[in-house]
């Protein structure tokens, strides 16, 4: 592979995990916040609900963003971001006030799960951890 697309697969990868490590911090400091939402959107067990998503977006992230078991924790948060565009941006059911800014959230994470795909199938590059070629 090229310099220039290790550096692609590095940027990539960062700028992929940002936008999740950022959330699952976000989540962490407004933990009651975010138990409610779960809960509202009738999630069962929020706060377990709640625990687990901080993994995969913190952990996962940042195990995307340095390249360590990177296929697995892409794959993770794909299935964590597909999942959670179905519960949480359900745009089919809010309110005419509401369902456009949901559906492009629910796009948002549709498209994110098509980049994450990508980093499963291609995996973390020469600048990593596992440092693949």
């Amino acid at each position: 592979m090229k310099t220039a697309e290790n550096y692609a697969l590095l940027v990539a990868r960062v700028l992929m995990a940002l936008i999740f490590v950022a959330s699952g911090a976000s989540k962490i400091s407004g933990f009651e916040g975010t138990l409610g939402y779960i809960a509202s959107k009738g999630v069962p067990f929020p706060a377990l609900a709640a625990i687990g998503a901080i993994i995969v977006e913190v952990g996962g992230g940042l195990m995307l963003m340095v390249g360590w078991k990177a296929r697995w924790a892409a794959l993770a948060m794909m299935l964590f971001t597909f999942a959670a565009a179905f519960i949480f941006h359900d745009f089919w059911n809010a309110g005419a006030d509401a369902a456009q800014n949901q559906m492009i959230h629910f796009m948002k994470n549709i498209s994110m799960a098509g980049g994450l795909l990508f980093a499963v199938v291609h995996g973390s590059g020469k600048f990593s951890v596992e440092r693949q070629s």
